[in-house]
């Protein structure tokens, strides 16, 4: 069975099928779904459709390119919901140079991904770390705020050299639809040299949809076409990658 680390199925998008959603994952073999959030209002409706599905988690967090517009005050009402046994990490967090242009604004990310570290650490939950155009600042960050109980570089797009020293911080890195993608070089490096031991699958639906379906909606039950491409590129096969994946996130997750 696979464990796709990170979905948003508490995107609009799919709120007039989300058993659907969860049935099809299941039927591809996607026994587990993380839910991610992006603020505090997406964190609860993580938890509210985790509540609904056995091996369905939520993981609750402040993105950073929402960050700039949320008072502190919310940090408040996230600490809440992390002792929610649903809640199995804080995510996603970091920071997004791509979006975030001005110095200030930028500033505000950082504070609230250290913030959001200390959270985690506070209630022992991984981090998942979004990271746009900011790959050295990222590294500095999680450097100097250890997360005490590890992390995903969630849909990585960095270079392999980067991966090797994000994973020598004690983070996994995670691979979606991009690697699947005919012309997408630099992730297919990461998924060549990325240990066993710290590789992860995740759709990030609905976003980045693998090929052949690029262009369509993202879904959990695509994490299968995820994995045969790793495979094709570890000279593995697909039923490897499954089961070594799935440990993997077990592990993280304490499950």
């Amino acid at each position: 069975m696979f464990f796709d680390t990170h979905c948003h199925l508490n995107d609009r998008r799919y709120e007039n099928d989300i058993e659907g959603y969860v049935e099809r994952a299941k039927k591809a073999g996607v026994n587990y779904l993380l839910i991610v959030a992006w603020d505090v209002k997406s964190s609860k409706k993580a938890i509210t459709i985790a509540e609904r599905f056995n091996n369905v988690y939520a993981a609750v967090g402040i993105h950073p390119v929402d960050a700039v517009k949320t008072p502190k005050s919310d940090l408040k009402e996230l600490e809440k919901l992390l002792t929610h046994p649903k809640v199995i990490a804080l995510g996603e967090i970091g920071l997004d140079y791509h979006w975030i242009k001005d110095e200030k604004e930028r500033a505000i990310e950082h504070d609230f991904f250290v913030m959001q570290i200390e959270l985690a650490n506070k209630y022992r939950k991984p981090v998942l770390i979004h990271m746009r155009d900011a790959t050295n600042d990222t590294y500095e960050v999680l450097k100097n705020n250890t997360p005490k109980y590890q992390g995903i570089m969630h849909s990585y797009s960095g270079s392999k050299e980067m991966a090797l020293r994000f994973m020598d911080l004690g983070m996994y890195i995670s691979l979606g639809g991009p690697v699947t993608f005919l012309n997408a070089r630099e992730p297919k490096e990461v998924a060549s040299v990325v240990s066993e031991e710290r590789l992860l699958l995740e759709t990030d639906a609905p976003y980045l949809t693998p090929h052949p379906y690029r262009g369509k909606l993202n879904e959990s039950a695509n994490i299968p076409l995820i994995a045969e491409a790793i495979a094709t590129i570890r000279n593995v096969s697909v039923e490897k990658v499954e089961e070594f994946t799935t440990k993997n996130a077990k592990t993280l997750f304490k499950l």
